[in-house]
């Protein structure tokens, strides 16, 4: 029977994801053009809970667990493991009160509906992989904003994505960057489960009645630490909540 609904709802999931993209990205210009950021980070917002709701219509079971105690007064660094694209809305909306910017491949700064403006509005770091240089400088950059603001940059330390859903190892550059530029940071290793499942026959069909689960872990004081030894911690952190050995 889940095979069935599988069949059904993947097409009715995908046509939802691709109109709420179409539909909000005029709205996230208009909101910019007329009343400035912080009227585009509301629709963002609002734009990621539509996101995410989505996920109910493939029969998904949606969990967010250790988010109602987050630090204040601090920025932060969002550490998290990698499964799919459906990363991206759960931590724009998990972490919404820290106005969360990303490093992602500069490809998709462009020709993406909603998405592509909010990268590039919302100043994440688009890095071209091929350039080392250009690649640190947006990262600084990163974390100089979130220094100053008491904002979150989320970093995928696996740098892509996992297909299996196991944790691969981490790479630290991008981590020992954040920190270098703001060092008041603390870290929150973000553990996804469920989005390797929900796509382990790839986009068709999607699998129905998924469970998934999106826990933030306690937050980590990075000063004075060895950045290769906390890029092993979080990741050992990530994996034993997944229950990965």
């Amino acid at each position: 029977m889940k095979l069935i609904l599988s069949y059904i709802f993947t097409p009715l999931f995908h046509f939802y994801f691709g109109m709420v993209l179409v539909v909000f990205h005029p709205i996230q210009v208009i909101a910019h053009r007329t009343m400035g950021d912080k009227a585009r980070k509301r629709v963002v917002e609002w734009l990621n809970l539509c996101l995410v709701s989505g996920m109910y219509i493939m029969g998904c079971r949606i969990r967010f667990k250790g988010l109602d105690n987050l630090p204040e007064g601090r920025p932060v660094i969002i550490a998290s493991n990698h499964q799919s694209m459906y990363d991206i809305p759960a931590v724009v909306h998990g972490f919404r009160q820290y106005y969360p910017k990303f490093i992602s491949k500069i490809e998709l700064g462009k020709n993406l509906p909603s998405i592509s403006y909010n990268l590039k509005h919302g100043k994440s770091a688009l890095i071209d992989r091929k350039n080392g240089a250009q690649s640190v400088k947006e990262i600084f950059k990163l974390g100089r904003l979130i220094q100053a603001n008491n904002y979150a940059a989320c970093i995928f330390p696996e740098g892509t994505r996992s297909k299996n859903g196991n944790v691969k190892k981490f790479m630290t550059a991008g981590i020992n960057t954040l920190l270098r530029a703001a060092p008041d940071a603390l870290i929150i290793p973000f553990v996804i489960d469920g989005h390797s499942t929900l796509i382990k026959k790839g986009m068709f069909p999607m699998q129905f009645g998924t469970p998934i689960t999106y826990t933030a872990l306690a937050p980590i004081e990075p000063k004075g630490r060895d950045v290769e030894e906390l890029a092993e911690e979080i990741r050992s952190l990530i994996k034993a909540e997944l229950g990965q050995n």
